[in-house]
């Protein structure tokens, strides 16, 4: 019998990949939460993905293989799927559905929140400001990070995105404030997820994180759940503990796929490269739970990362995350393959609230100006390669040979890192500066005199 109203149905029809239809129903809403009873005495999950009348689809959260239908009873619950919530997830390490992997026991704790999450009145939002440090320079000088914000990574298959998802989880902060990072993989290989749980392991006996890995070979439905639980675990974290929270969610695209399969077995007519029409919906449910209330001290940030097919940025993924987002940062391959870490493109990159987390009174005076001269100075380093490569650099003038110098200088002094390395702010400006005084003072017009002149720029 059901803990929850007594009646178990029987009546299940049809097991669809991990879809099953069951009739008779009486009283069922949309994502309800089930129990799923097999005939072995085996307990699943599932959510009701649609109610017709008598007749409901649910998704199996631990798939339906070995499920046989005459011998399956489930009962509803009456109410979406809930999770505890608290500060007993920090230093836990999970499944996709919350389920532990680190030995311990279930995470418990005095109240239960809907992972579908709840809309958040426009009205009590406060705008994103002050800075998420990273602890990688480049991220923190040209694209900062604000609290409340939501900065996707754009990668393409074979570069270190993940490495550079973990290095942000490993070492962000909030200049001394409370905070947590919540990381969700979606859809990893076994030695990745290895890879993560070791590179985050040092933050998670520190108990400021909350890891919830799900493999390849894990239920797809578990892929769609999972960064619904981060951020959920999240909300809670921030909006109740007063944490500054950071979730990372690697990789979307790897969310999207699980979406399209769901999509396809449900039998709904595919929208763009056979995705379901509702992508845009779906997405912005998930990156919009992030940003700060008023009243509350703490706020939830994210970044989502994902791969792009083919590399490219029109796909539906990335396009879709490009209209929902406030900014990008993308990796190139081209910078990868000279060796530089992060491979970041800084002139594809960008951070369109970066004047609301950085400058004067929030990270340093100077940050800006130097951010807008680096990026400007880039850009035309840019031309003068690509005149270089058509003319030779024996007939470039003086000031071009000076900017293929600035240019080498900036991905091998300022971009280039360790990967495990912490950056202060403070170091990652002052190697700006130095990258910047290989120009002539005549060619940063965006910096002025007194700062100039107290960091020794040439007179010519």
């Amino acid at each position: 019998m059901s803990e929850w109203d007594g009646i178990e149905y029987t009546a299940v029809t049809e097991l669809r990949g991990p879809l099953a239809v069951v009739t008779g129903v009486k009283g069922v809403g949309w994502d309800e939460f089930v129990t799923i009873t097999l005939g072995s005495g085996e307990q699943r999950h599932g959510l009701v993905l649609e109610v017709n009348r008598e007749l409901a689809v649910v998704q199996v959260l631990e798939d339906t293989a070995g499920m046989d239908p005459a011998r399956v009873r489930m009962a509803f619950a009456g109410q979406p799927l809930r999770i505890p919530v608290g500060p007993g997830w920090l230093g836990r390490v999970c499944n996709g559905r919350g389920e532990p992997l680190d030995g311990g026991p279930p995470v418990f704790a005095s109240a239960t929140a809907a992972v579908g999450g709840n809309p958040i009145n426009p009205v009590r939002r406060e705008p994103p400001a002050e800075p998420v440090l990273t602890g990688v320079g480049a991220v923190d000088a040209l694209t900062t990070l604000v609290r409340g914000q939501k900065l996707p990574v754009f990668s393409v298959a074979g570069l270190p995105h993940l490495e550079l998802a973990t290095q942000i989880a490993a070492q962000a902060t909030a200049a001394g404030e409370a905070f947590s990072v919540v990381f969700a993989g979606m859809g990893l290989t076994h030695a990745d997820a290895s890879f993560v749980r070791d590179a985050l392991e040092e933050r998670s006996a520190a108990g400021e994180l909350v890891l919830l890995l799900n493999t390849a070979d894990d239920p797809v439905i578990e892929r769609i759940l999972t960064p619904r639980i981060a951020l959920t675990v999240a909300e809670n974290l921030a909006f109740d503990g007063g944490r500054h929270v950071l979730v990372v969610m690697t990789d979307m695209t790897s969310y999207a796929e699980a979406l399209r399969e769901v999509s396809a077995a449900r039998g709904e007519i595919p929208a763009r490269r056979a995705y379901p029409g509702y992508l845009y919906s779906d997405l912005a449910s998930l990156y919009e739970r992030c940003g700060r209330l008023m009243g509350r001290p703490g706020s939830v940030t994210v970044l989502p990362v994902l791969t792009m097919p083919a590399g490219d940025i029109t796909h539906p993924v990335p396009d879709l995350t490009g209209y929902i987002t406030e900014g990008q940062i993308v990796l190139s391959r081209q910078t990868h393959a000279l060796g530089v870490y992060p491979p970041i493109d800084a002139l594809s990159s960008l951070s369109r609230l970066m004047r609301k987390g950085a400058g004067p009174g929030r990270t340093r005076p100077d940050h800006l100006d130097v951010a807008a001269q680096l990026l400007a100075a880039v850009a035309r380093a840019r031309q003068v390669r690509e005149l270089a490569d058509l003319v030779g650099q024996a007939a470039l003038s003086p000031t071009d040979r000076r900017y293929l110098d600035f240019d080498e200088a900036f991905l091998r002094r300022f971009v280039d890192q360790r990967r495990d390395e912490p950056r202060p702010l403070d170091d990652t400006l002052e190697r700006a500066w130095q990258v910047l005084l290989t120009l002539p003072r005549s060619q940063l017009s965006m910096l002025p005199a007194a700062l100039l002149d107290a960091h020794g720029a040439e007179g010519a």
